[in-house]
């Protein structure tokens, strides 16, 4: 219990524990002066009082021992024992964004690991980690498009968001526009003073009501940043089918309709990215979260508690019991 007290103590003036000195030179001078301290009567003989024991000279030190703890209390109170409590305020300008991520079946696929949705997840995780004023939301599209989290700074909602994302929840299919036109419309009333949408797909453009072409220049419309990743290796890529005798692998061609992505991220002032693989994925965010910089400024503040009271009582309580004992049970006599 007491090595948890002073775990979480720092001490205000150490300097004072310089003083501890002292103790082992009052010791050295106890036990000098009880050599060379005569005694009050002089006989000639003490061969009768060897066996003769007394439980006041077994314990006559104990006054001795009270008044070092005495001491040691004091230094210890002298020394400033507090608790520091560190609090930190964020304020700035944080962007918006929205993190639009494909969820069709072919993210399923295993040339990442474990597969293409997981990685995305885990790095759209690791993302929300290093923002710090920002607000974030998530889309997720397929056949259609939904909106799994509105814009929030709850990140721990947001993480929580992003865990429950898995294939199936829409209908199957790749509907970038519908997609990018849902991310867009959650940024439509932003005041922020940048909105940016991070899309995230694995597939070429085969369902939903609105146009790529067309989503791309609602985004152009209300000033919304678009930064567009294909993900996929080259050739073909293992991925789970369900078929009449169970879900087998299968090599699927690998489909990325990179001209789109291109056009949509230049057009709106954004960048395209390839990933191949895990650490190319996690590169990308990384360059992404390095562009996207909001202004922030951060003040601390520490607040100290004091703590020498205890010391202090202590140390009373050690000199009351000295004195009590001192004269009476030791007092001495001329």
């Amino acid at each position: 219990m007491i090595f948890d007290y002073f775990k979480n103590i720092t001490f205000g003036q150490p300097q004072f524990f310089y003083l501890l000195v002292l103790i082992p030179v009052l010791i050295i001078w106890k036990i000098f002066r009880g050599r060379t301290q005569q005694a009050a009567i002089n006989i000639s003989s003490v061969r009768g009082l060897q066996n003769i024991s007394s439980w006041k000279n077994a314990f006559h030190h104990i006054p001795f021992v009270f008044r070092l703890l005495t001491i040691t209390c004091i230094i210890f109170a002298l020394a400033r024992p507090q608790t520091r409590n560190d609090e930190q305020n964020t304020e700035g300008e944080g962007l918006d964004i929205i993190l639009c991520i494909d969820v069709s079946g072919s993210m399923t696929a295993q040339d990442f690991s474990p597969n293409r949705m997981e990685a995305a997840k885990k790095v759209a995780a690791d993302f929300v980690d290093r923002r710090i004023t920002d607000r974030i939301g998530i889309v997720i599209f397929s056949g259609e498009s939904f909106t799994q989290c509105p814009l929030t700074t709850d990140y721990a909602v947001l993480k929580s968001q992003i865990e429950q994302i898995r294939n199936g929840l829409l209908e199957d299919g790749t509907a970038i526009g519908s997609g990018l036109a849902t991310s867009v419309d959650r940024l439509r009333t932003s005041t922020a003073k940048s909105k940016v949408i991070i899309l995230l797909t694995d597939g070429i453009n085969n369902s939903g009501l609105i146009d790529p072409s067309t989503a791309k220049e609602i985004a152009k419309r209300f000033n919304v940043k678009v930064y567009t990743i294909g993900v996929g290796t080259e050739g073909y890529a293992p991925t789970p089918v369900n078929t009449p005798m169970g879900i087998v692998m299968q090599n699927e061609k690998v489909a990325i309709d990179e001209k789109l992505l291109t056009a949509i991220a230049n057009e709106t002032g954004g960048r395209y990215y390839r990933a191949k693989d895990n650490r190319s994925l996690e590169n990308i965010y990384s360059e992404i979260d390095k562009l996207e910089k909001s202004k922030v400024q951060i003040i601390k503040f520490t607040r100290f508690a004091e703590k020498f009271y205890p010391f202090v009582f202590a140390a009373l309580l050690f000199l009351f019991l000295e004195v009590l004992l001192r004269f009476t049970v030791f007092k001495r006599f001329p």
